[in-house]
């Protein structure tokens, strides 16, 4: 096979680093410093997301490596040293994701956070990783689609020279499917980075959105590709999917065969499974009312309690001063007297009787006048 590119980037000593490490740790850099930043604006401490990629990039590539050998054991088992020969390509995206949303869950569960309001900050970063680490493929010339013409991809699609001679793997062009995805994968984070700005987004709806939206994009993309994980199913459903890709049809594209000769793509039919599962989990928590909070809320750590405000604490402190505040405008607010007013009042009030008192005995005692 002859690579337009070499995938190994540069050697030190007998140490070889190639280029699909250096797009995946691209990949991950440019995910955590969206995370970092979109962290802040919730005052959260950038390290709690270097901790985090630092715990769920391992998990995801072991995840997305254990989840590619399953479906493909029958070129492993007679090799296993390959198995961990990562940079040689082979793993799965939602391999990746699975690995990661565990470690995730139990990460933000040990520093008592919410996950959905972590996994709301994160999910722009994650979708960008994705865009990159899809050209790690490119490199290699895997996970490519159909073969196709090299006018097809000069003349329709307008591609640069570096990407069509990549796209020559044995004497035949293909359809870069890597680039398909990381394109719309770029679409998807634009509108994710909208989204979240919108006051009606709930917690965990961003999050959610970012695999409806990439579930799509792998969908109409994965039926292209000539190295899909595959299985034979039932013929309803076999033709549930070709029905749901008859658009990439009608616009002139062909499917690419099956490797293994199924008839249903395992990432075809895990997508659509996603993506009913997101829409109808989304409506389920707004209706359980379990969506309280909105993604522009403070993230605060699980039973956090608000302190009082220095206000607050001083009517706590001066309970007859805040009963003189008025609860409902136009009522008024009777104060209870205070201890020296009543004694006042009484003193008051008994000077009064004395001399009402004093100026009876005067009237009685008073000898009248002899009349002239």
């Amino acid at each position: 096979m002859w690579l337009a590119m070499n995938p190994i980037a540069f050697g030190i000593g007998a140490l070889q680093v190639h280029w699909y490490g250096i797009i995946l740790g691209t990949a991950a850099l440019m995910g955590l410093l969206l995370a970092i930043q979109e962290g802040k604006r919730f005052g959260m401490n950038p390290d709690f997301y270097m901790d985090l990629v630092l715990l769920g990039v391992p998990s995801a590539i072991i995840g997305a490596r254990i989840y590619y050998v399953a479906f493909k054991w029958e070129d492993y088992r007679d090799n296993l040293s390959e198995v961990f020969m990562v940079w040689h390509g082979g793993i799965a995206i939602y391999g990746a994701l699975i690995g990661a949303v565990i470690c995730a869950v139990i990460y933000t569960r040990r520093k008592g956070y919410s996950f959905w309001r972590i996994a709301d900050v994160c999910a722009p970063g994650l979708i960008i990783g994705q865009a990159i680490g899809r050209w790690g493929n490119f490199i290699n010339q895997e996970a490519h689609g159909g073969p196709v013409s090299e006018a097809f991809l000069r003349n329709s699609l307008h591609l640069p020279d570096f990407i069509v001679n990549q796209m020559l793997i044995n004497g035949q062009y293909y359809h870069p499917t890597f680039l398909y995805e990381s394109v719309f994968n770029f679409i998807v984070l634009l509108i994710l980075l909208v989204l979240r700005r919108r006051s009606f987004l709930r917690a965990g709806e961003l999050f959610l959105s970012y695999f409806i939206g990439y579930s799509i994009v792998r969908f109409f993309v994965e039926g292209l590709r000539t190295d899909s994980l595959d299985f034979t199913g039932p013929e309803w459903l076999a033709s549930l999917m070709n029905g749901l890709w008859a658009p990439m049809r009608a616009l002139g594209f062909e499917s690419g065969f099956m490797t293994y000769g199924g008839n249903i793509r395992i990432s075809q039919l895990l997508a659509v499974l996603i993506i009913l599962f997101a829409l109808a989990f989304m409506m389920y928590r707004r209706k359980s009312g379990a969506a309280v909070e909105r993604y522009s809320d403070p993230i605060r750590p699980l039973g956090y309690v608000e302190e009082p405000s220095a206000a607050d604490a001083d009517a706590a402190n001066n309970p007859a001063e805040e009963s003189a505040v008025p609860l409902l405008t136009g009522i008024p607010v009777v104060t209870p007297p205070s201890a020296d007013q009543i004694v006042a009042q009484h003193t008051e009030h008994a000077s009064e009787v004395k001399t009402d008192s004093e100026e009876s005995q005067e009237v009685i005692l008073k000898k009248p006048e002899k009349p002239e």
